[in-house]
């Protein structure tokens, strides 16, 4: 039996409970089977390099979905950030397009961005819950605030203002880690 012939029957095999698996984490069914293509474009480079032996397929399929999965709300979770916060509000958008930055530009950049999601972090959990709320599933989870007042019961008003006062926190306390992180040079 051929490499790509044993390749296909891992296919075959895997890509139903494999797809089951990525659409439980993550809500739309197109970035789910995206993510499923990736993870055997993953198997196809590592078998096609010769170097590599995988043992277990099953669990390094499940290893590298969950790994994708993450990876995939990483960097919506950078986008929802970046555009967050005023374009006119220049240290907010810095510290945005930190948070966005996908290329490392060297060990600042990394220290800076990790400075900023512990920051973030910290601030959110500082923050009412129904605040903190809001601002998780309207942003992180890209949920239309229509939805959030049908599933909660709370007026669609109220969730805007809890979010609006979600982002006025976050905003004064990205303002004061700049000032902060400028103070120190």
């Amino acid at each position: 039996m051929s490499q790509s012939d044993k390749i296909g029957d891992i296919v075959n095999r895997y890509s139903p409970p494999l797809l089951d698996f990525i659409n439980s984490r993550v809500k739309c069914r197109e970035d789910a089977e995206d993510i499923l293509q990736d993870v055997f474009y993953q198997l196809v480079r590592v078998n096609s390099d010769n170097k590599y032996s995988i043992e277990r397929v099953s669990s390094w399929l499940y290893r590298v979905a969950n790994n994708m999965v993450m990876n995939f709300w990483r960097r919506q979770r950078e986008v929802s950030m970046s555009s967050l916060f005023d374009a006119e509000d220049e240290i907010c958008a810095e510290i945005a397009q930190a948070l966005a930055c996908r290329i490392d530009d060297g060990p600042e950049t990394a220290y800076f961005r990790k400075l900023v999601w512990e920051e973030l972090d910290d601030a959110l959990s500082e923050l009412p819950a129904e605040q903190c709320e809001a601002f998780y599933l309207t942003v992180f989870d890209r949920m239309p605030v229509k939805e959030i007042a049908a599933a909660t019961g709370v007026p669609v008003a109220t969730i805007l203002s809890r979010k609006h006062y979600a982002v006025k926190s976050l905003r004064k306390r990205f303002h004061e880690l700049y000032y902060a992180l400028m103070s120190d040079q």
